[in-house]
């Protein structure tokens, strides 16, 4: 029996019910107030901002709007922000850190406040995340600091820790030895959300063009002259919102981004009963393996779209997926026989300090480096540094304070990525 399905994919699964907007044919304006580069969840969110004050605001990508990771993605919407609160307080101080972690918590607050109050239909739940184990030292380590005293109290973070014993309430597998649940946590249809704010910031008055390349910008009369393919536009106000899509055109946040290929596949759809048994309580899944796998199940609880880092170099889909379904069927056995309907991929962008950045370089606004956690980030920092354009104060995050780090050598071109790849694959296969 093959491995995909007759009609199978190479796109997001979530396009079937968000499909990518048409070109439009719309003419590009000789100037605008705030021209903001990229059309993801940050720029969107973004041009939302300062295009309701009264901004004229234009939103060019290189593709369809919306076109990369931020309809690409699996819809997993938490509050994660990477670092540990005792080495990042180390390095930036005790209340800087507070500050900055604080952030993480504001942006998932940020997206359920926005589903209410701009009546978003994108299938948000707020189902909770299951965070299993996958060894036993690694359950200990999590009953090991639910005892200590937790230096994240300040936070309020809810969970509760899994017993081995009672894994299989959680998820239909024997694969994880227990783990905790954040019951807070979110999902999302990525596409919806996609289109939605792309209606909220048309409605607003903002124009997006997509399929139109910014391929340079230059300083010009206090503002800056940017060349298109279709075209030149003066812009009082840059904003970069590329993510992991940052290319040569911006060389110093080149440096300073790593595009890390992440890959999904959706399982043709399953029997009611079957999707009971692996995810009875409909919960996104992660766990504690070095290279990131994530899960769920889709809005209608249909299909298991099942992602994660599995390419040694960036590349095809279809040759992610066969790996992808081979981790898949050792979490769930029962899916040895199910097809693949959907594979594909998108670029995410870690930084070298493990956290989002926001601010201002060479006179344009950047904000990006969500290292995996976009849904949440971009969205909330897109609205901030839409904040910071128009001079609002509610735009000030103490994330601006923080240096965006690069490293010598570096270019833009993970090179590291291939062996730090096989280091982990290394690393999770060991018992302990």
């Amino acid at each position: 029996m093959g491995l995909f399905t007759s009609d199978i994919k190479t796109q997001p699964y979530w396009w079937d019910d968000a499909p990518r907007p048409d070109p439009e044919t719309q003419t590009l304006p000789k100037a605008a107030d705030v021209v903001i580069i990229g059309s993801g969840y940050t720029g969107l969110n973004a041009a939302i901002e300062t295009a309701r004050a009264g901004r004229s605001t234009l939103v060019l990508d290189k593709e369809t709007i919306g076109w990369g990771c931020s309809s690409r993605n699996g819809g997993h919407v938490s509050n994660s922000l990477k670092p540990e609160f005792a080495p990042l307080a180390k390095r930036i101080g005790t209340e800087a850190a507070k500050g900055v972690l604080q952030e993480g918590l504001n942006a998932l607050n940020y997206i359920d406040q926005l589903v209410k109050h701009e009546n978003l239909d994108i299938d948000w739940t707020r189902s909770g995340r299951f965070y299993g184990a996958h060894n036993a030292r690694q359950f200990k380590l999590m009953v090991k600091y639910k005892e200590q005293k937790d230096e994240l109290d300040y936070l309020k973070l809810p969970y509760f820790i899994v017993d081995p014993k009672d894994t299989r309430q959680e998820i239909g597998t024997d694969f994880y030895h227990g783990g905790k649940v954040y019951p807070d946590v979110g999902a999302l249809h990525p596409g919806k959300y996609s289109l939605e704010l792309l209606r909220i910031a048309r409605e607003a008055g903002a124009q997006t063009i997509g399929n139109c390349e910014v391929t340079d910008i230059k300083k010009h009369n206090g503002g800056f002259l940017i060349t298109t393919a279709s075209g030149q536009v003066i812009a009082d106000d840059v904003v970069i919102a590329t993510n992991g899509y940052t290319g040569k055109l911006f060389p110093w946040l080149k440096r300073r981004v790593i595009p890390i290929g992440s890959y999904i596949i959706a399982t043709e759809p399953l029997p009611l009963e079957l999707m009971d048994e692996l995810l009875p309580t409909r919960r996104v899944i992660v766990d504690s393996r070095s290279l990131v796998y994530y899960y769920r199940a889709c809005p209608q609880h249909k299909r298991i779209l099942y992602g994660g880092r599995v390419a040694l170099s960036e590349g095809d889909p279809m040759k992610s997926a066969p790996i992808l379904h081979q981790r898949m069927c050792e979490v769930f056995p029962q899916l040895k026989t199910t097809k693949i309907s959907h594979t594909w991929m998108g670029y995410v962008a870690f930084t070298f300090d493990t956290m989002p950045h926001i601010g201002k370089h060479d006179g344009m606004y950047f904000c990006m480096g969500y290292c995996g956690s976009g849904v949440s980030l971009a969205s909330y920092f897109g609205r901030k540094i839409g904040l910071q354009v128009i001079g609002n104060k509610e735009g000030e995050t103490p994330l601006a304070n923080v240096k965006f780090q690069s490293r010598p050598y570096y270019n833009g071109k993970p090179w590291f990525l291939a062996p730090s790849i096989a280091v982990y694959q290394l690393r999770d296969k060991l018992p302990i």
